[in-house]
């Protein structure tokens, strides 16, 4: 029995493609490494035993001491303003960690600095809701009056803080504020029901030295301040805490619930009765 052989020869598929050339390793435009320059190192011995205290502090308060690795990493971020390599190597010193292991967690989490970063924090959220509701145009009139954001060219390095050092801009993820949107949060306090308008005269109230309230919550303490906090230390200031309560959206639910008399099923009860 002969095998058949093809009539023709296969034809090249047709407008190909030509070669894909894949450009491994960081690009120019990637300016978010812990490696800086002028960033610390290491501490100096002053430095140091201070934060040797502040440490040793946090760390007593867990069972497993690599537990204290978030509070730790706020704890060099309200030093320096950011995460670099000295903070980065005292975490790891404290907690018997590589240098590795400390940075995978800097790196993961959005609320560690990989730049230097002004007394105040402008966070504009972007994320769907917001967005829709001018948090993309807050966010450019912000841009356009601070003259901040991304560089003319794409291998132009983001410029995020004001030469003043008073502002750094950023766009962030959804705030969990979604009933009062568009947020702007300033060192994580949140600003509601933001405009153009209204967020360009915060900004300027902020780097005239103005005292600022939030919406709710804290009132504003600078960046490096709000870091330590977060690292578990007490806020000192008097009257600190006395930010005006939960708006009306967020509450909503609660009011109708109570209207309603609804409440959650008990949890002590048996499964199937």
């Amino acid at each position: 029995m002969t095998r058949a052989r093809p009539t023709a020869e296969p034809t090249a598929p047709r407008d190909r493609p030509g070669p894909v050339f894949v450009e491994l390793g960081r690009t120019a435009a990637e300016t978010d490494r812990i490696e800086r320059p002028g960033a610390p190192r290491t501490y100096p011995p002053d430095v140091r035993d201070r934060l040797d205290a502040d440490a040793a502090a946090i760390i007593g308060r867990y069972p497993v001491a690599r537990s204290a690795l978030i509070p730790l990493l706020h704890l060099v971020q309200a030093e320096d303003g950011y995460i670099t390599p000295a903070g980065i190597e005292f975490c790891a010193a404290q907690l018997a960690l590589t240098g590795a292991e400390v940075a995978a967690v800097a790196t993961f989490y959005s609320m560690y600095r990989r730049r230097p970063t002004g007394d105040y924090h402008v966070g504009v959220c972007t994320n769907t809701l917001c967005a829709i509701m001018g948090g993309d145009a807050i966010l450019a009139a912000l841009e356009q009056h601070l003259g901040l954001g991304p560089g003319a060219a794409s291998d132009t390095p983001r410029t995020d803080t004001t030469p003043d050092g008073k502002i750094t801009l950023d766009h962030i993820e959804c705030n969990a504020a979604c009933d009062l949107a568009p947020v702007v949060m300033v060192n994580w306090e949140f600003f509601d029901n933001q405009t153009p308008e209204s967020a360009t005269a915060l900004v300027d109230a902020l780097r005239a030295g103005k005292r600022i309230t939030p919406t709710r919550g804290a009132s504003l303490c600078t960046f490096r301040e709000t870091a330590r906090i977060l690292a578990g230390f007490p806020d000192e200031r008097p009257g600190a805490n006395d930010g005006a309560p939960p708006g009306d959206a967020t509450l909503a639910g609660l009011r109708i619930a109570r209207e309603r008399d609804m409440r959650a099923p008990d949890p002590t009860g048996t499964k199937g009765e």
